[in-house]
């Protein structure tokens, strides 16, 4: 049987190079499907679960279609949730580091003025949620004009949070000579007629999964009084002692009760809901994905999408209202083939909501008694001994990517006429530098940032101190990724 990998594809070295370091060996049976149909052309239709690879699919041959040249927005990605959005402009952004492509979110309770700075700039991808495209398009600051790829990501996610107005506002606003890739998990009749409304004969992918991670997922429950929650978090936690867990709540209110307990407790956590700023979601996020902290405790904004890898349990501390919800809170764990771990707590007056995840997943989840108390005393010291220990601090991905790479910062930028082409002169005529060895440039008020690849990074910047650019020595310094 025939090997497939990334090398059958038609990819620039530039393409190649950060697919390789950022650990793709082969393509998934999704990519394999999608990465050719985008590089011909054609529309596309994906039905595929979470986890499957649906990001790198599109990422990776929008990111070699783009025209480097072209300083509007070729490409635009439509997400639900702006924690989603700002992962999505993550891995487009690593996919193209070699590139030297820009990719722009736009996302509410983000500044919206550096947003609209940001994409007046050279811009090849733009990533956002529904609502702040809409506010870039009312305002007439997102120059739609030069679109030729409209990604729509978690499509039924999105009708299901009423988006569907503004979906078809935003596909409005584009040229109709485009090519349009939506994914969903799920495809119910309103995702279909937006389908046959706005697509052209579009090729339709459906990924049945060999091993479903509902199958690779040990779910049980507990039957619990509300009072009694609580106490039975710290049974569960004490016993099952995770490396990592994220504990999910309905709530925002539920979410903050759950946290300040657990903080007050000593326990290593986080949490992230709907309410917070948009930049202390993303560190919880991000904190927690690095490992600085065992526990996350979310709403169900952390449900779909987020990539985090070997989460060893997840803990549904209430019953989510909706099954499908079910489904993507337990299916943060067992990712990528791996098996894991769910545990639900149901209260007395719940049991309609729980045969409804029974119905939707074909099979009971087993009920368990509640861990006894010699049992979590015998447990108690391996979780404390463990909740003690310095986290394990995980390689970020992408960090392959930046391991030769070194940004530098110099104080000049628009206010004095600062352009890229400056930049690119001064570090050319440094001997040794060519204008492959030049990463992503961008140019600020007053201030511009150019990173530098292939490890020559310290060397044009010891360069750069007594060496002019436009005409005047500059303050030059390195700038930590």
């Amino acid at each position: 049987m025939e090997r497939i990998n990334f090398d059958k594809y038609r990819l620039s070295d530039e393409i190649k190079k950060a697919v390789d370091m950022l650990n793709y060996k082969k393509p998934t049976s999704v990519q394999h499907q999608v990465i050719p149909a985008i590089l011909e052309g054609k529309d596309i239709i994906v039905k595929s679960q979470t986890g499957s690879g649906k990001t790198a699919a599109f990422a990776i041959p929008i990111c070699e279609l783009v025209d480097w040249e072209e300083n509007k927005p070729q490409a635009l990605v439509v997400a639900p949730t702006r924690e989603l959005a700002m992962q999505v402009k993550e891995d487009i952004f690593n996919i193209g580091r070699f590139k030297r492509l820009k990719v722009a979110a736009i996302v509410g309770k983000s500044p919206f003025y550096n947003q609209q700075k940001e994409i007046r700039q050279k811009t090849h991808v733009v990533v956002g949620t529904p609502g702040r495209i809409i506010d870039h398009l009312e305002r007439e600051t997102f120059d739609t004009s030069k679109i030729k790829y409209l990604i729509i990501d978690e499509a039924d996610e999105m009708l299901d949070m009423g988006f569907i107005e503004q979906i078809e506002t935003i596909i409005n606003s584009l040229p109709i000579e485009r090519v349009t890739v939506l994914l969903s998990a799920t495809m119910p009749k309103d995702v279909k007629a937006l389908c046959e409304k706005y697509m052209r004969q579009p090729i339709y992918v459906e990924i049945e999964d060999q091993n479903p991670a509902i199958e690779r997922i040990y779910q049980e429950r507990y039957a619990v009084d509300q009072r009694d929650k609580m106490q039975l978090l710290r049974d569960i936690t004490v016993v099952e002692n995770p490396d990592s867990c994220i504990i999910f709540c309905n709530t925002k209110l539920m979410v903050d009760q759950v946290y300040n307990k657990l903080s007050d407790l000593n326990y290593a956590c986080v949490r992230i809901h709907g309410g917070m700023e948009q930049r202390d979601r993303l560190r919880a996020i991000n904190d927690f994905r690095q490992g600085c902290f065992r526990y996350l405790i979310a709403t169900d904004v952390a449900a779909r999408g987020i990539d985090i890898d070997d989460i060893s349990l997840v803990i549904n501390y209430d019953i989510p209202r909706d099954s499908e919800s079910y489904v993507h809170r337990i299916g943060r764990t067992g990712r990528i083939d791996k098996e894991g771990r769910a545990i639900t707590f149901v209260t007395p007056n719940e049991d309609k909501l729980l045969y409804n995840i029974y119905k939707y997943i074909g099979k009971e989840i087993p009920l368990k008694e509640k861990p006894d108390r010699e049992t979590v005393s015998s447990l108690k010291h391996e979780f404390v001994e463990k909740a003690n220990a310095a986290p394990e601090i995980k390689e970020i991905k992408g960090a392959q990517l930046s391991k030769d790479i070194i940004k530098l910062h110099i104080n000049a930028g628009k206010k004095t006429k600062m352009r890229p082409v400056d930049v690119v002169g001064t570090l050319c005529n440094i001997k040794g530098i060519t204008a492959d060895d030049i990463g992503i440039i961008n140019i600020m008020d007053v201030s511009t940032f150019v990173e530098v690849l292939n490890n020559k990074g310290e060397m044009v910047l010891a360069e750069l101190q007594d060496r002019p650019i436009k005409g005047r020595i500059r303050k030059v310094s390195r700038v930590d990724m």
